[in-house]
């Protein structure tokens, strides 16, 4: 199996999408791997897997490595006799936030017919946004934790009943989010959100509230991994969030009902669908009062969830076998010839 992760990006997760990239890298033992490594403006770089460390990146030595071009098929080194395509197989979206996970990516890949594990772009456009990712729930019968929407332009004279938990609408890893307990808190968490999104989410904030993930993804059927119970803080803020990976093949399945867990699977195949074939991602899911809600997706998640996984990367070489493939479209210019036929042959 031929691997390609494709990591960095043009991001506020660009370090953690490099860390989850060091991390799988671990994990894919039998894969022959390539590393494709995305800079900061957007320039792609082939990385020898000896120079998978973070330091490489951090103190800019990924310079000297060689520069990628994208084109229909392939992605190419730039020589003296022109372009040499790279022969590396199904690419591994790895870019956290903008980029990889807003649709960028995806449209890029599909346009030049590269096979590719990720969320196509439209899943990539629902996911990346909260409130569409609200919408898109509703709509298919999957509940979630009640918000309201505010832009940067209206007034913040609000009715709120306290404690909130405020979050930008288009970012991932927590953050800008806070926790807002009174009035005199509410402007300050504001501008934080602000300064990342000019729209952010406000839903209550759910004391000792049980919160629990779930990852998976479909090949010739759904694949499930163990029900996570993550430890709770108030919140899973940055750090905790991404850059502790003492956890990573250390955990343990939630010890819940079965009629529960059931639900939270059920749950997460509503929303897998088929919009989101070809990708592994994780859905983060409350439960009050017995009811499961849907928090967030996470299209990428942090090193791939793999550690939720019993066998990923085997996985990992089923889904290869299942992504989704655009259909061709003929185009023969039929409607065009028969006008020019209706005209007699005449140019338009």
């Amino acid at each position: 199996m031929n691997i390609a992760i494709l990591f960095g990006g043009s991001s506020f997760e660009h370090e953690i999408s490099i860390v989850s990239a060091i991390t799988v890298k671990k994990v894919l033992k039998k894969a022959n791997l390539s590393f494709i490594f995305v800079d900061s403006n957007r320039e792609f770089y082939l990385i020898d897997a000896k120079n998978m460390k973070s330091n490489y990146f951090s103190d800019g030595a990924y310079k000297k490595a060689k520069k990628l071009v994208l084109k229909k098929g392939a992605f190419c080194t730039i020589g003296m006799m022109g372009l040499k395509e790279q022969s590396l197989g199904t690419i591994l979206n790895l870019i956290h936030g903008r980029d990889g996970e807003d649709g960028k990516i995806a449209s890029l890949l599909e346009f030049n017919g590269l096979s590719y594990i990720s969320p196509r772009v439209d899943a990539s456009v629902l996911s990346y946004n909260k409130l569409y990712t609200k919408l898109y729930a509703e709509s298919i019968g999957v509940k979630v934790v009640p918000y309201s929407v505010l832009n940067s332009n209206d007034s913040r004279d609000i009715e709120i009943e306290y404690p909130v938990i405020i979050k930008p609408v288009r970012l991932g890893s927590s953050i800008g989010v806070s926790i807002v307990k009174s009035q005199d808190e509410l402007d300050y968490a504001l501008d934080v959100a602000f300064e990342f999104d000019n729209q952010v989410l406000i839903e209550p904030f759910i004391e000792g509230v049980l919160e629990y993930n779930q990852a998976g993804c479909k090949t010739s059927k759904f694949e499930l991994s163990i029900v996570e119970e993550p430890n709770k803080e108030e919140f899973l803020d940055f750090e905790k969030k991404y850059l502790d990976f003492s956890r990573d093949g250390d955990v343990e399945d939630a010890t819940i009902s079965s009629e529960l867990k059931l639900s939270i699977q059920e749950s997460f195949k509503k929303v897998y669908g088929t919009l989101f074939e070809g990708a592994i991602i994780r859905c983060d899911f409350f439960v009050v009062d017995g009811e499961v809600l849907l928090n967030e997706i996470n299209p990428i998640p942090g090193s791939m969830a793999n550690y939720l996984f019993e066998d990923f990367e085997s996985m990992v070489e089923r889904l290869v076998e299942h992504l989704p493939k655009e259909s061709d479209i003929k185009i023969d210019y039929s409607y065009i010839n028969s006008i020019q036929s209706a005209k007699g042959g005449k140019r338009q």
